[in-house]
């Protein structure tokens, strides 16, 4: 056989079409066709949004898709997202870019997070794969999941000061001036959510997930699942304050039943949701709680000591072990929205926008897996 050799010089044109380049069974193309008539039927909406003259923006059903592919493939910052659109093609399919088209800059993103935020656009995507997936049968209204967990914040905990500081930046204050990477020395001293906060996020909180793991600044994200399939119903941000999951709960119980009208029959937690205040009211909406209760001894004598008895009695039942079973699916969609769709630590400041993240990859990990569960041919 004789040797191949490389052809350095290369063609000057190249005649395909971009859809022969994608496998036939990629994910990415049922993804992509429920994507597009979700955003097709949200048409309407964007139109409201933006003015009739001026000059073209880029399509925002663009946009959106390409927060999707960021949760996807784990990229990193919106930089390195669009100069992956500059020479990735499939990526280039999935947006609807011909191979020869411009690719925007990172300032698109910026420029048009508030708007998206006014008008609620990533929110209402989120709803709408909800919506889309009961109407394929994928999602059951009998029994969910709650929990909870910690977002780290963009800030370090370098940008810890007093209240009383008058520190401005990072490098103020600290022991060798450098802007860049400042040394600050906490030596001998007590750091706490009651005498210090964040210079750069103040809306974050010192909080750990559990005894013996370091205090980071954080915020509180919260997840609600149907456990069927492991559809996510609704996300949530807040701050952590160890009240936040009770809260978060009760706001996405909420949402889903204006929303779906769905309300569930038991609701599986963990034991961050033992209060005798939240059982009580949950079982006030006709929910029944699947809460592991300690083994300590209640001592209320109230509504709220009965009802976390009412807890600790059904846990000899059938229905409260394969609730409790069932429930680790939601650290399963906890672990891929941190590890895979990049909230393990935010990427902004404001907390309006950590909630916009969490919805846009709380809506590619539930296209991903109704891609999964039902494929589109």
């Amino acid at each position: 056989m004789m040797r191949g050799r490389v052809d350095s010089q290369g063609e000057v044109f190249h005649t395909f079409h971009i859809d022969d380049v994608v496998p036939a069974g990629h994910p990415l193309r049922s993804i992509k066709q429920r994507a597009d008539g979700i955003l097709k039927s949200m048409s309407h909406k964007f139109g409201h949004a933006y003015g009739r003259t001026g000059r073209p923006s880029i399509p925002p059903e663009q946009l959106i898709k390409a927060l999707l592919l960021q949760s996807l493939y784990s990229i990193r910052s919106e930089i390195q997202l669009c100069e992956q659109l500059g020479y990735n093609l499939l990526f280039r399919w999935f947006l609807d870019l011909s191979p020869s088209a411009s690719v925007w800059t990172p300032e698109v993103f910026s420029m048009n997070r508030k708007r998206f935020d006014d008008h609620g656009f990533v929110r209402d995507f989120f709803q709408r794969v909800v919506g889309e997936a009961m109407l394929e049968g994928l999602v059951s209204g009998d029994h969910f999941s709650v929990d909870g967990t910690l977002i780290q914040s963009f800030a370090s905990m370098k940008s810890l000061r007093p209240l009383n500081s008058k520190d401005e930046k990072v490098s103020d204050g600290s022991d060798d001036g450098d802007p860049g990477n400042p040394t600050v020395n906490f030596r001998d001293q007590k750091r706490s959510n009651a005498t210090h906060r964040s210079i750069v996020d103040p809306n974050a909180r010192l909080a750990r997930k559990g005894s013996g793991k370091p205090a980071v600044l954080s915020h509180s994200g919260h997840v609600l699942m149907e456990n069927r399939n492991g559809i996510c119903l609704d996300v949530d941000v807040d701050q952590a304050d160890g009240h936040a999951e009770r809260r978060a709960a009760k706001r996405m119980l909420n949402r889903v039943w204006r929303n779906h009208k769905l309300e569930p029959s038991t609701l599986g937690t963990d034991k961050g949701y033992v209060d005798g205040a939240f059982l009580k009211e949950i079982e006030d909406r006709g929910i029944t709680p699947h809460v592991p209760i300690g083994d300590a001894t209640i001592r209320a004598q109230d509504e709220k000591g009965a009802a976390r008895r009412r807890a600790r009695r059904r846990m000899r039942t059938r229905g409260y072990q394969i609730s409790q079973r069932v429930r680790k699916r939601i650290e399963e969609v906890i672990g891929w929205c941190k590890q895979i769709g990049g909230l393990a630590r935010a990427r902004f400041i404001a907390r309006w926008k950590i909630a916009q993240q969490a919805e846009s990859t709380a809506a590619a990990y539930n296209l991903l897996r109704m891609a999964r569960l039902r494929p589109v041919a």
